[in-house]
């Protein structure tokens, strides 16, 4: 089945400790749909400038089932992001943000693309992801992101995005931000109150929380001898998450936790190379060795006798 998702598209020019890259692919939309199109098709919606290196997109998806149909192209820059990370990957500087065309983004949905079962909505403003919801027939699930922008100026809409969404993934900063609640169990139990019924909260080199209900369940960070780039990771693991729901169809509260160890998964792939590199290299075999080393690193016996 296929998963919809609505996000930005845009170039980086990242500085970590490890090298750098400038004027690579990059943008929540993209990086989504590199790690979600290695479980299901994606449908992308999102928007690029007239300078946008068009051809490198289309040649890094031409072996995915990424249907570009979505991908609105406007006069004017694309959206660019110039950012560092010192020796914490866990926290960007941003050091230049042009909007471009994407300060003018309309999400407008093709009608091949309304009937899509999931859906994503990346990190964009709140009353575009409430219009976009307005656009589709009757997803399974919706899944949304956010961030601390949009927190402190779009409140209100979020809030009210909040009663429309089946699942929220935010990290452990934005969750506190959002509640006022610094600890993530009582932050967590306030989003869903809202709406949700299901809460994702990223802890970046610590692992992810996925809170259901009375339900916890944790996935630890997979530890890489070697990160060069975490600027997708996110949208990586919500790409490898979706991805897995749509690929199994099923919302049961075990295979949600199978799709957060496939999300993790994903999310550890995409920060060993910059921008969307590492994600296309990949393979279902890479993908299987992983999860199975992500079963290996939390499983035990328990001793009954103890």
């Amino acid at each position: 089945m296929p998963v919809l998702v609505v996000g930005s598209v845009a170039l980086d020019s990242v500085e970590t400790p490890f090298g750098k890259a400038d004027n690579v692919l990059g943008g929540s939309g993209t990086f989504f749909s590199a790690a979600a199109s290695q479980l299901a098709p994606v449908q992308l919606v999102g928007v690029i400038g007239s300078d946008y290196p068009i051809d490198d997109l289309e040649r890094v998806f031409s072996s995915r089932p990424v249907d570009l149909a979505g991908l609105e192209r406007a006069d004017g820059p694309s959206f660019r992001w110039r950012g560092r990370y010192r020796h914490d990957l866990n926290m960007a500087e941003t050091l230049e943000t042009h909007l471009g065309v994407f300060s003018n983004f309309r999400p407008k949905i093709p009608a091949q693309f309304r009937n899509a079962p999931f859906v994503f909505l990346g990190n964009i403003d709140p009353r575009l992801q409430l219009d976009v919801l307005g656009q589709v027939a009757k997803p399974r699930l919706v899944a949304c992101d956010t961030m601390n922008f949009w927190i402190e100026s779009r409140r209100p809409d979020l809030v009210k995005l909040l009663g429309h969404v089946d699942l929220i993934t935010l990290n452990d900063a934005e969750a506190r931000q959002l509640t006022d609640e610094f600890n993530l169990v009582k932050a967590a139990r306030w989003i869903m109150a809202k709406g949700p019924k299901h809460v994702v909260i990223k802890k970046g080199e610590h692992g992810a929380f996925m809170f259901s209900g009375s339900n916890i369940f944790f996935a630890p960070a997979y530890p890489l001898e070697s990160v060069f780039d975490p600027t997708g990771a996110g949208d990586s693991f919500a790409g490898g998450f979706m991805g897995y729901l749509a690929r199994t169809g099923d919302l049961s509260d075990a295979n949600l936790r199978r799709a957060v160890v496939y999300g993790s998964a994903l999310g550890s792939f995409a920060v060993e190379k910059f921008s969307v590199e590492r994600l296309i290299e990949i393979g279902p075999a890479d993908i299987a060795g992983r999860v199975a080393a992500f079963h290996r690193l939390v499983t035990f016996e328990q001793d009954l006798n103890a």
